[in-house]
């Protein structure tokens, strides 16, 4: 493909010899003659001088480059769209696999395929151009949008409701049972019904072998938009805003409210019955206990606000010699008191 025809696909000013044939992308560090690449992180700034790329995607402020650019207003949003000119993922013909099992009950949208080993249950709606690909269960009574995707080993339990274009990774699983146990007298847990179902709605997508619980009264919320990352845990009755990332192996406990726009790095964790406002950032590996207003950036455990937990790192770091100033000065305390 022309790097001119890819500059008009993808809306970019072309900079340098429109003529160029570019066979595919790569990272900047990575890529061969004939290839695309990008720059959207400065750290790789360096990198430009020595990429053997034939081109590259840059930020139309992004100053003079050694060689042809397409000028973007949001480069790494348009390599992506770059890599849809060269890579297609598989796609799957209408039909059901003679090894799938699909309940009389269920009803299934024009342009479905239930690939091998999957399982429909009773009372299930599949919406039109549903891909089940392979050994994925679909409890009674559940309820899926039009394009919908499970990669295999995925699970939908029973009476959840999905939107459209919700993609679920291998392992993902909606509606699992919440973490619900009522203690006896006896000191014996006893297990509550988890009666309310895990909602995802349009264009969720859920990464491998992370789980939404269901809730044990009401319901647990994936908002429109939101994406979860591998190992993410959603806990029973939780609700996660639209466009909200949750981030590798966060963890979120029952009845956590996110707001719409946040970002939960690696790792995170909020304890439950709490709130994270609209725009929050939990910055990776922190544990918030209390509610974070709107927009505020926290990081640490027990979280604090950014700006504060660095002052803390930075007391932290001097801590020895600290210590050390701290044992002088006790030592000429003493000194100067047995002068007296």
């Amino acid at each position: 493909m022309k790097l001119q025809e890819i500059a008009e696909r993808l809306g970019c000013q072309l900079e340098g010899d429109g003529g160029l044939e570019i066979i595919g992308v790569a990272g900047i560090q990575n890529a061969q003659p004939g290839q695309l690449t990008f720059l959207a992180n400065p750290r790789y700034r360096a990198a430009v001088k020595t990429t053997r790329a034939s081109a590259i995607v840059v930020a139309r402020d992004a100053g003079p480059m050694p060689l042809a650019a397409l000028r973007s207003d949001n480069p790494y949003l348009d390599f992506a769209r770059a890599i849809e000119l060269f890579y297609q993922p598989p796609r799957y013909s209408p039909g059901i696999h003679p090894t799938a099992v699909v309940a009389p009950s269920a009803r299934i949208g024009a342009g479905a395929h239930i690939g091998p080993y999957c399982f429909v249950d009773e009372d299930v709606t599949l919406g039109r151009n549903v891909v089940l690909h392979s050994l994925v269960s679909i409890y009674r009574g559940a309820r899926i949008g039009d394009d919908f995707f499970a990669h295999s080993h995925s699970v939908v339990r029973e009476f959840c409701r999905i939107g459209n274009r919700v993609i679920l990774q291998n392992g993902a699983v909606v509606g699992s049972d919440g973490f619900g146990f009522a203690r006896q007298a006896d000191g014996r847990w006893y297990k509550m019904q988890q009666s309310g179902p895990a909602i995802l709605e349009d264009d969720v997508e859920i990464q491998a072998n992370t789980t939404v619980d269901r809730a044990t009264v009401g319901q647990t919320i994936v908002r429109r938009g939101a994406k979860l990352d591998n190992l993410v845990l959603v806990g029973h009755a939780s609700d996660v805003g639209e466009n909200t990332l949750l981030c590798g192996q966060v963890g979120l406990a029952g009845s956590t409210s996110i707001g719409n726009g946040c970002l939960l790095a690696g790792q995170s964790a909020s304890a439950g019955h709490l709130e994270i406002g609209d725009g929050a950032i939990l910055t990776a590996q922190s544990a918030v206990h209390h509610d974070v207003p709107p927009g505020k950036t926290f990081s640490g455990s027990p979280a604090l606000e950014n700006k504060e937990w660095l002052r803390c790192v930075a007391v932290y770091n001097h801590l020895p010699e600290l210590q050390k100033a701290v044992r002088e000065l006790r030592e000429e305390v003493a000194r100067l008191k047995g002068t007296k």
